[in-house]
């Protein structure tokens, strides 16, 4: 039974089944589309939500401060590793299911299992968060123009039990309070109407969404400059060494996403060469974005008085920094347009999340590891869409109702973990295939996929203890679905069984 726990899946036929008529997807994507894909996963929730909580810290970590500069930098040398091994796989295996894939090629199917269980973690339940971060900038948005979103329908029911009063007048349906988030169920129900639709309509609307966002943040550097005091760096990292990797843990949430482009492989017209394109490129790109806007961010607002601010006041850290620097005449204009800018940034996360989340399961049904309607394509739009409604649903619907504390910690070591087994997976490829084809090599192997594993490894070590413990309980608990499905249901453990027959 251990033997067939970790058989592999030859990387021959992962190739021939994503080429089967009745599984094909619509190769309309080039580089540049892929590489917006890439920014649009990447440059989001995090830049305009976490940067706060990782320059100051708060109860279960020490702040970066200024050096938080320094802390973009060490997590993008983390995910550099980790991305030069996802473009050498890409290349080599043009598939959607993105590390999933890969691990089934290379470590078996029992480790692919458990990453594409993972990946729940990074991708559907992560955005589940993201929805409901978009819903409360969206609500900020509006109000500045008029229109107030009652609580008692932007809001869940936790929460709403936190705030005297609200669940008293809130309507009543046979004594029972009626609370609910409307507006996180609404943006996701939108983002997969559009995604059923098809790819080349959700990869124009993501240009255009990474295209507003980049004006915005080009925005908040180039006002915010001019109001930069180089004493406000000093000191550079308060917390030291300690606060560096604290910040790198936290700000790794800005950077996951990059490893989204992989789950499109199957509708990229030159896989080959585009995905290792979009996937480093983005990466670049949006580091050096990052790396400016916390130059100007902590250059604007001084460490100890941002320790001093709320955490809610932390978790808008660039409308923050506006109203700190007291811009006179276009002050509350800029905050106008940083809250936008925000609400389009969460939109184009959620859009490139909720494309990966159905591609994987795609790719687990097609396996047999899931039922075989998750693999069904659209007739006319030649997209997923039975787990991409799915998915949908799901999201939106645990939306509405719930809020997620510590996602952000819970997702970062979901992806960490991925990327540490990407990194494995090159490392036995080059054993295994020294001589199959490569589009795309990753450099210096054994030494960056090594570099990385280790690095993700220190990044991990700097999240809170309580996360490992959640992180362990969902996947055992995915365990126990791949024994009572999976595992019987596999298209590769039929086929040994027939062999063997």
């Amino acid at each position: 039974m251990l033997k067939q726990l970790f058989r592999t899946k030859s990387l021959d036929a992962l190739v021939h089944e994503g080429e089967e008529p009745e599984h094909q997807l619509k190769r309309v994507l080039g580089a540049f589309d892929v590489t917006m894909l890439g920014i649009g996963a990447i440059i989001g929730a995090g830049i305009f939500a976490t940067i706060g909580t990782a320059a100051a810290g708060d109860l279960s970590r020490p702040g970066a401060g200024p050096a938080l500069m320094f802390s973009f930098v060490l997590t993008a040398i983390a995910c550099g590793f980790a991305a030069l091994c996802y473009a050498e796989f890409s290349s080599m295996v043009p598939i959607s299911g993105s590390a999933y894939t890969y691990s089934y090629g290379t470590l078996g199917e029992l480790v692919a299992w458990i990453i594409g269980w993972d990946l729940i973690i990074e991708y559907a339940v992560g955005n589940v968060a993201v929805a409901i971060s978009w819903a409360n900038y969206f609500k900020t948005l509006v109000a500045g123009f008029g229109v107030n979103i009652p609580d008692w329908m932007s809001i869940d029911y936790r929460t709403a039990s936190k705030i005297p009063g609200l669940l008293e007048h809130a309507p009543h349906a046979f004594g029972v309070p009626i609370v609910f988030n409307l507006p996180a169920f609404s943006i996701v129900a939108l983002i997969t109407v559009v995604l059923v639709i098809g790819i080349r309509e959700s990869s124009r609307l993501t240009t255009v969404m990474v295209i507003i966002k980049l004006a915005v943040l080009g925005l908040f550097v180039w006002v915010g400059f001019h109001y930069v005091k180089p004493a406000n760096w000093t000191p550079f990292a308060p917390n030291g060494w300690a606060g560096i990797q604290a910040g790198a843990a936290v700000v790794f949430f800005a950077y996951i996403g990059f490893d989204a482009v992989s789950t499109v492989a199957e509708e990229v017209k030159n896989p080959k060469r585009d995905l290792p394109i979009g996937i480093i490129g983005s990466l670049i790109i949006s580091t050096i974005i990052y790396i400016l806007v916390a130059a100007v961010f902590t250059g604007i607002i001084p460490f100890k008085a941002l320790v001093q601010t709320l955490a809610t006041s932390q978790a808008e850290p660039l409308t923050l920094a506006i109203k700190y620097a007291n811009i006179e005449k276009w002050g509350s204009f800029l905050i106008g347009v940083i809250a936008f800018g925000s609400v389009i940034a969460h939109t184009a996360v959620l859009l490139v999340f909720q494309l990966g989340q159905p591609r994987i399961f795609f790719s687990m049904a097609r396996d047999g590891l899931l039922p075989k309607s998750f693999a069904k394509v659209h007739p006319k739009f030649k997209t997923p869409y039975v787990t991409t409604i799915l998915t949908g649903l799901a999201v939106g619907i645990t939306a509405m109702f719930t809020t997620i504390d510590e996602m952000v910690d819970l997702t970062n070591i979901g992806t960490l973990f991925a990327f540490i087994l990407v990194c494995i997976g090159i490392l036995i490829l080059r054993k295994k295939e020294p001589d199959r084809p490569r589009a795309f090599k990753t450099p210096w192997v054994p030494v960056i996929p090594v570099l990385g594993i280790i690095a993700c490894l220190y990044l991990i070590l700097g999240l809170p203890w309580i996360t490992y413990i959640r992180f362990i309980i969902w996947l055992l608990v995915g365990l126990v679905v791949y024994f009572a499905y999976g595992y019987k249901k596999s298209k590769l453990h039929k086929e040994n069984e027939r062999m063997n027959a």
